[in-house]
């Protein structure tokens, strides 16, 4: 055999592998688990109070905002950071949920301190 053909014929075998392995890994993680709700809410939660602890503390718009995203965020990175470090599965799908999440609670905490100060 060449080592083109070699060549091929692995490249041919590793991608239907690893094909596989995504498929495996896919269904142990679905982008809809019950522990994807649990991201999304535990974030958005964080995020939206410590928006209305800030706005408590300084009447600057953007800080509040701020103070709202980085606390969201920097729980949704502490959690895959322990996962990472073996008390769990580390998941970039568990935090993409963890972005949302935080999205939604400083958005939602805007909205209700934008309402309220009409």
């Amino acid at each position: 055999m060449s080592t083109l053909s070699t060549i091929v014929f692995s490249a041919v075998i590793g991608a239907t592998f690893s094909g596989q392995v995504d498929a495996r890994a896919a269904e142990a993680d679905p982008w809809l688990g019950a522990d994807k709700a649990l991201h999304f809410s535990a974030c958005a939660a964080i995020a939206g109070g410590s928006y209305g602890v800030a706005a408590a503390v300084t009447d600057n718009r953007r800080w509040r905002l701020v103070t709202g995203a980085l606390s969201g965020l920097a729980a949704g990175a502490t959690k895959e950071a322990i996962d990472a470090s073996g008390a769990g599965d580390p998941s970039w799908r568990d935090f993409t949920w963890d972005v949302i999440g935080t999205a939604t609670g400083v958005a939602m905490a805007a909205a209700i301190d934008w309402w309220l100060s009409r």
